[in-house]
């Protein structure tokens, strides 16, 4: 059984006009909420095996902060570049590569790519992830490389304003 976990980064700021798209930081709301859905997952007993995200400072932040709350190292988080700029071949190659020994996999990346994604290894259908949110499906099978939404559970959906202040 392989478990991913399909996180859209948190709320970023455009209030920096001499900053690169890939160095927007997040913003106060994105600094509240990343750590509440990192909060959420521990409340569910969550603990993962890798934890990968887009090398965007918005993502990384993101990633930075839900590892916190699940205690998992923050050197420990692998960045994978091609998550920047991914479309959904891609985010599913890059699933499918992941490592069998981890069974459990949070990936935190963007919108709409992550969104679509999700929508096509899920069995269920997603409306739009809002910033933050996050998606769990789990599969049958023992190997990264044989994900597919034929052997896919959706198994939660949540998101910050679903969760207590």
């Amino acid at each position: 059984m392989k478990t991913l976990y399909l996180m859209r980064h948190a709320k970023s700021s455009w209030n920096f006009d001499d900053l690169t798209d890939q160095e927007r930081p997040l913003n106060d709301r994105g600094r509240t909420d990343a750590p509440r859905m990192g909060q959420a997952l521990a409340k569910r007993n969550i603990r993962l095996d890798l934890l990968v995200s887009s090398p965007a400072v918005r993502a990384l932040s993101t990633a930075a902060l839900v590892a916190k709350e699940l205690e998992y190292a923050h050197n420990q988080i692998q960045v994978n570049d091609r998550i920047y700029r991914a479309e959904v071949p891609d985010l599913v190659d890059i699933v499918r590569q992941l490592p069998d020994a981890a069974d459990s996999v949070l990936l935190v990346g963007h919108n709409p790519t992550i969104t679509d994604f999700a929508n096509v290894i899920s069995p269920s259908p997603l409306n739009e992830l809002p910033t933050a949110a996050i998606v769990c499906i789990k599969f049958d099978c023992a190997s990264w490389a044989e994900i597919d939404r034929s052997n896919a559970d959706f198994y939660f959906f949540d998101y910050p304003r679903n969760q207590p202040e």
